[in-house]
């Protein structure tokens, strides 16, 4: 069984998005567009589904923000009280306010080194793993469009020339 696809090269992002927005309105399946740098609204065009690193971003910021609240607990009232510029060492909450500096940093601390390795971890980007980019130059100035064809490959190849691609390539790959 083949696996037939086109490649559209793109040396402009605007133009890329014009692309895109009229592909999905043509109602063909785009695979993946590869970009040499982030295009603002492209995911929305090419109709995917919004990120929940956000979401994972906040629980691991109360991760954090709890984690520093018990080791501050332990550490400056319950293991080694100390009176430092006569401040009572007795609770927790009359502390608190020095301790306020402590727990922003913890919060963003593990919200942020937690986010990126989620972030690595769900992406696959594994150290030492090799580019899955088609062509090397869309880390530099293209931008290319992996399309499927399905019994439609003249159609699809006027469509995209018609968008402004300046190289169509078509991918067979035997299973």
């Amino acid at each position: 069984m083949a696996e037939t696809k086109i490649h559209a090269y793109y040396d402009d992002d605007d133009v890329l998005m014009h692309a895109v927005k009229k592909v999905k309105a043509a109602k063909h399946h785009i695979e993946e567009v590869y970009c040499p740098f982030p295009v603002h609204g492209l995911d929305r065009a090419m109709g995917l589904a919004p990120t929940r690193i956000a979401i994972t971003s906040f629980m691991y910021g109360c991760l954090g923000l709890t984690i520093a609240i018990v080791m501050m607990n332990y550490i400056m009232i319950q293991d080694w009280p100390m009176n430092i510029g006569g401040k009572p060492s007795f609770s927790y909450i009359e502390n608190m306010p020095a301790f306020v500096p402590i727990m922003f940093e913890m919060t963003v601390f593990f919200a942020a080194h937690l986010m990126v390795i989620t972030f690595y971890l769900r992406s696959k980007l594994w150290p030492f793993k090799e580019a899955e980019n088609p062509d090397v130059r869309t880390t530099d100035d293209h931008f290319v469009m992996e399309v499927e064809v399905h019994n439609n490959e003249d159609e699809l190849k006027e469509l995209l020339l018609e968008t402004g691609a300046v190289e169509l390539n078509i991918i067979k790959k035997r299973h």
